[in-house]
């Protein structure tokens, strides 16, 4: 996952549900020493931003 995939998410939280669309911005840090990795992302719906990690985000379509 890099910035500008296109991603779904995969598991709900306060107002943003299970499945919603988003764009990948940027990569903020690992976490601990293992490869999970914080994402921001740009919710389409919602129109904000937000942040998960690598689990709860489907890559739907790769910018490279």
């Amino acid at each position: 996952m890099q910035a500008g995939d296109l991603v779904r998410v995969t598991r709900a939280s306060i107002g943003i549900p299970k499945g919603s669309l988003a764009l990948v911005e940027v990569k903020l840090k690992y976490i601990g020493s293992t490869p999970e990795a914080l994402w921001q992302v740009y919710l389409l719906q919602a129109g904000m931003h937000r942040r998960y990690l690598s689990r709860d985000l489907e890559v739907l379509n790769a910018s490279r």
